[in-house]
């Protein structure tokens, strides 16, 4: 990637025990400040995008709002809780395991040996989920 775009944090990333949530929050402002890679455009708002934003009940459009007005991702967070979808502690860690293990042997696990493929990561058997997928397609494993 060019000097003048940025890597979006890992999907690993967590805050209050949510994963992804932080990655969302840096491409909504790597975005808005055109440091997001044009690779990325087309899928904002959708897949773990989304995911994450269904799983707290509320728009992406507004959080990104949330974001782009300048709060911290734990008030983001806090925005969403409030506005969103009150979950239980047994949802959360129903969704952490979800979202942590996405493409292995579910629904997604064709569409993930595609991507490695596409890469040239075919032979890597480290990477069995979408959150290793992403970390080693852009250079953190």
């Amino acid at each position: 990637m060019s000097e003048s775009y940025e890597t979006p944090r890992s999907p690993r990333d967590e805050i209050e025990g949510m994963p992804y949530f932080p990655r969302l929050c840096h491409k909504v402002r790597l975005l808005a400040a055109g440091k997001l890679h044009p690779q990325y455009h087309a899928n904002v708002g959708g897949g773990m995008d989304l995911w994450t934003c269904q799983f707290l009940g509320v728009d992406y459009a507004a959080l990104a709002g949330q974001v782009n007005a300048g709060v911290s991702d734990a008030e983001a967070l806090a925005w969403a809780k409030k506005n969103g979808t009150t979950r239980q502690e047994c949802e959360v860690a129903w969704w952490k395991s979800f979202i942590r293990t996405r493409g292995f042997r579910d629904d997604l696990a064709e569409k993930l040996v595609l991507r490695k493929a596409e890469s040239g990561f075919q032979n890597r058997a480290d990477i069995v989920t979408f959150f290793d997928y992403i970390d080693a397609d852009e250079g953190r494993m």
